[in-house]
């Protein structure tokens, strides 16, 4: 029996069980890029607003660094797929992630590797199944993404290019997974290794593309994944050799995988992993402080984050108006996102946005702990005891919940403290973006309430709900860019959240937002009552 037996079975028992997951994020997607060339197409109907438009979008350096080079703005394709192009392979790179990892570390987490593994299946079988998965899916999403832009009017080579490009990303970050999963000893640590790593390259790619032309960080965008996307410039001329770079990087990354997986024993990974202490503390007599001891390692990288990123937006927002000058595209940018008529306040109010967003992803990771638990097979020794499904529960849901409260605390306090010593009125800056931070609550907790009625109605699916947010994210931005049908855009709960600060706040979608949340996590606690474990 060679390592690679029983390989074919294993993939096809992978399509199987990611079929619904896959079709999620690979529609979402596609309907995405369709609907940025029709709306694109409504906005810059002739030539002379393409040039228009590519004359004054694109020059200041936030933008830059937000959504990488405008070089090919005078092309219809070039504008339609400028603000997808990281977040597609963002979202390509989350997608190939989760994939690898349910089906690598995910699995012998649950103890179903080593079972199937007792059978005629080789050591490398699962991992080969879990690579061979994700290639597929980014295939089909490179294809249907280019169907998508096709149909929508776009050139047929330049649209597969585009495609590809995003699913190179996504193939260079399944390797990345395969080679985290053999590294850590559980697939939290894996999925942390792999986030941190697509966190440094967006800052890479970042600082790359904001960098002055010509000066040594512009290399910083060669070094990131997300650059070489950008960089084959799919509606300019077009660079089928930057996937090459993406190919090799796969392979060399995918072998380093597999000559770590031929040396670790099954069950661990080469990372050391801390012993805990002989006896346990007070703290963990009750499910609350099991909670804690599970969640506080999260809880405070992502607070670390959320309070360096306040600081530092908090020093952008005084020179907001010098960065972007003269340069009428970049001042139509903040305002469209912020609503406001004022740069800085527009600016204030984007970012709190973004904010937002970083604190769902935050409440669908705490929330999702639930599930790891569970797949684990750590829950049911836990509730064969005095402790209930919904107290269980609940334990966990406190983070999912008051968590992002302290994120968006952390974040507003430090751009306050900064922002307020700037303009000589620290207690109105203080007040005015705690409240800008607190009401993108009821949305992030609309994201808490799907992850948690996906857990308990339908478990299996319960990862549809990073789907859900990158689907909520695209429609958000390529609404408030490109004019999609309000619909659409409706869809998305960030969208009926005010702009502060400096906007009119309207309590009713606030209200309608927490009851919709409150109403899901009802729905997925009454499942998870009634259901069986898995």
């Amino acid at each position: 029996m060679t390592s690679l037996a029983g390989t074919g079975a294993l993939t096809r028992l992978a399509l199987r069980r990611d079929r619904i997951m896959m079709a999620a994020w690979i529609y979402a997607l596609t309907a995405v890029a369709y609907a940025s060339v029709a709306a694109t197409k409504k906005l810059y109907s002739t030539a002379a607003a393409l040039q228009a438009f590519a004359s004054t979008a694109g020059k200041d350096k936030i933008t830059l660094a937000m959504y990488g080079p405008a070089s090919d703005l005078n092309t219809l394709g070039g504008v339609a797929t400028w603000k997808l192009g990281v977040y597609g392979a963002i979202a390509a790179a989350l997608m190939s992630m989760f994939i690898v990892i349910r089906h690598t570390r995910g699995d012998e987490d649950a103890g179903r590797l080593e079972l199937v593994g007792a059978g005629a299946v080789g050591r490398s079988a699962a991992l080969t199944a879990g690579l061979l998965t994700a290639l597929l899916a980014n295939l089909g999403l490179a294809l249907l993404m280019a169907v998508g832009l096709v149909v929508g009017g776009l050139p047929g080579i330049d649209s597969l290019g585009f495609g590809l490009g995003a699913a190179g990303v996504g193939c260079v970050f399944a390797a990345i997974t395969a080679l985290a999963a053999q590294l850590a000893a559980s697939s939290r640590t894996a999925i942390g290794i792999v986030t941190s790593v697509l966190g440094v390259a967006y800052l890479l790619r970042a600082v790359g593309d904001a960098a002055s032309p010509g000066s040594w960080p512009t290399a910083l965008s060669w070094v990131s994944p997300i650059g070489w996307t950008l960089q084959m410039r799919a509606f300019g001329p077009l660079h089928w050799w930057v996937l090459g770079i993406s190919a090799l990087v796969t392979i060399a990354v995918t072998a380093a995988a597999y000559a770590v997986a031929g040396r670790r024993d099954l069950g661990t990974g080469l990372l050391p992993v801390r012993p805990g202490p002989a006896a346990a503390g007070r703290s963990l007599q009750g499910p609350l402080g099991l909670a804690w001891h599970l969640q506080r390692g999260p809880l405070l990288a992502w607070a670390s984050a959320f309070a360096v990123y306040g600081l530092v937006m908090g020093a952008l927002a005084s020179s907001v108006a010098q960065l972007v000058g003269n340069n009428a595209g970049a001042r139509k940018m903040f305002i469209t996102m912020g609503g406001q008529t004022g740069l800085v306040s527009a600016f204030l109010a984007a970012i709190m946005a973004i904010m937002g967003v970083l604190a769902s992803a935050y409440a669908v990771q705490a929330a999702l702990r639930l599930r790891s638990e569970e797949s684990g097979q750590r829950t049911e020794p836990l509730l064969a005891g005095a402790v209930g499904r919904i107290r269980w529960a609940a334990s966990h849901l406190v983070f999912a919940v008051f968590g992002p409260v302290v994120l968006l605390a952390l974040a507003s306090l430090g751009m306050g403290l900064v922002h307020g010593a700037n303009t000589g009125d620290m207690g109105k800056a203080l007040a005015q973006l705690l409240g800008s931070a607190m009401v993108q609550l009821p949305a992030v907790w609309v994201l808490t309430g799907i992850a948690i009625a996906l857990f308990g109605l339908v478990p299996r699916l319960a990862a549809l709900a990073w789907a859900a947010l990158a689907a909520f994210l695209l429609l958000t931005e390529l609404g408030a860019f490109l004019g999609l049908n309000k619909w659409a855009v409706d869809i998305s709960p960030y969208t009926h959240i005010p702009k502060l600060p400096g906007g009119t706040v309207t309590a009713a979608p606030l209200l309608w937002l927490t009851g919709l949340a409150a109403i899901l996590a009802v729905a997925g606690l009454a499942g998870l009552r009634h259901r069986d474990l898995a």
